[in-house]
């Protein structure tokens, strides 16, 4: 299996590079050269499997160049963290609303499910490749804490996370900076995640800056990390009676587009998954692309579910690749259109298999209340955005992304309680160690060559 650019301009690369690249050199975002396509029967071959054992059968046909004992192992390795026999359980709060926790990881949100695979895969490609690795990322609130611990003290890598200073909760802030890991710079910027974003990719652009340390992404604009959240759909589809399982819609609260893109990618591959709902909170750009066909920038409005608060969704681009018949050209003029103007109005855009929803945050703490005083179920603020409007004619399953703990101010306001997690009352005794950077490529290069491995 090769992976190919959305733009069209880089050779092909096998998975291991791919996954080590991250972003590809032309500025685009790997894919597979092609969809594989998984079969009834193997669907239910899948059937029973423990979740380890079924992401490394889905990987099969994708990391091609590991040696499946290997990735085995390695999978192996990145599910011993979680605290519930499942994995990813699947919550039934009535016949037809169900919820997949995907909060059970070591930094209690949807992220750790990609980033303790990709922390071992990383620590794989040291080990085999004989070099170090620094690995790069922005967050918006849990991408950084779940980052920084799949690559927590591992040999050979070091790892820089860009936040927005005073835009992410107290507690995601304090999974970034009270690690006390020499091998951790958890970067404060000014401004927007939007604004660590664009410098990042800046920075991935020098070629030659890249090169020389060895630079990798950890955003969900890295592949492994796309991939890796296919999985938890699969899981989550098998369990569902079989009757019901072409009727399901995932509601999956989105900034990136990267939960709800690997969603979609999976029903590509030939899972009859019937539908997806992007739920978005009041930075609704993705709310309005797909009611009104344009993609345009907005400014960022802090909000009470901060991991979405962003404009320019990264991986938009994977699925504007396939909606534009897998055109790179036309995929390039779009995103310099894009960069250009800050907008691009698509005349026929396919939305067949999405609804949305968008959540204000006035709506947010309403939410929380009506579905502990229905289910006696608590939602984190994020995951309140995915209950905005369930459609009441199939079922539903809500990705929970997040533990309500990691967000007690917004849950005590609603209900009265503060919901606590023994790992986040530990970080409140330790110490923030934070690194304020100027949110320009040229400040965080120099932070990095700084104390690059």
């Amino acid at each position: 299996m090769n992976y190919i650019s959305t733009r069209g301009q880089t050779p092909a690369l096998g998975f291991s590079d791919a996954v080590a690249t991250g972003l590809a050199p032309d500025g685009g975002l790997f894919l597979p050269e092609q969809l594989p396509q998984f079969s009834a029967d193997e669907l239910k071959a899948f059937e029973g499997l423990s979740y380890p054992a079924l992401c490394s059968a889905f990987f099969r046909k994708f990391a091609t160049d590991i040696d499946n004992a290997t990735f085995a192992e390695i999978v192996e390795r990145s599910y011993t963290k979680f605290n519930h026999p499942d994995i990813a359980p699947l919550v039934p709060l009535s016949d037809d609303l169900l919820v997949l926790e995907l909060f059970h990881g070591p930094t209690l949100a949807f992220k750790d499910f990609a980033l303790q695979l990709l922390g071992n895969l990383y620590e794989h490609q040291c080990a085999m490749r004989k070099q170090s690795i620094n690995v790069l990322g922005a967050t918006s609130g849990d991408t950084g804490a779940a980052a920084i611990h799949g690559l927590l003290g591992k040999p050979g890598t070091t790892i820089f996370i860009l936040y927005p200073d005073g835009r992410v909760a107290p507690l995601q802030e304090r999974q970034m900076t009270c690690t006390g890991a020499d091998n951790v710079y958890a970067m404060a910027i000014e401004g927007s995640f939007d604004d660590a974003q664009t410098a990042l990719k800046e920075i991935f652009a020098d070629q030659d800056y890249r090169t020389r340390h060895c630079l990798s992404a950890v955003n969900s604009i890295n592949l492994a990390r796309v991939l890796a959240q296919c999985v938890y759909y699969l899981s989550a589809w098998l369990r569902l009676p079989r009757e019901r399982q072409d009727n399901v819609e995932f509601v999956v609260p989105t900034g990136n587009f990267g939960n709800v893109l690997a969603g979609w990618m999976l029903q590509k591959m030939g899972v009859p998954i019937r539908s997806f709902k992007v739920a978005t909170n009041q930075n609704d750009i993705l709310y309005r692309l797909f009611t009104t066909g344009e993609y345009r920038l907005d400014q960022v409005a802090p909000s009470l579910a901060p991991s979405m608060d962003i404009q320019v969704a990264s991986n938009f681009e994977r699925f504007l690749y396939y909606n534009l018949g897998q055109d790179p050209a036309r995929v390039r003029k779009v995103m310099t259109t894009f960069k250009q103007t800050g907008g691009y109005q698509f005349a026929n855009f396919d939305t067949d298999i999405f609804s949305v929803s968008h959540c204000s945050d006035g709506q947010i703490p309403e939410i929380i209340k009506s579905m502990h005083e229905k289910f006696g179920y608590v939602v984190d603020p994020h995951t309140a955005c995915a209950f905005a409007d369930i459609d009441p004619d199939r079922l539903s399953v809500v990705l929970a992304t997040a533990h309500p703990a990691k967000f007690p101010e917004t849950i005590e306001s609603a209900i009265g309680v503060s919901p606590t997690h023994p790992s986040l009352e530990v970080l409140k005794t330790r110490p923030i160690v934070k690194h304020p950077v100027a949110a320009s490529a040229a400040a965080i290069r120099a932070f990095v060559e700084e104390r690059a491995v």
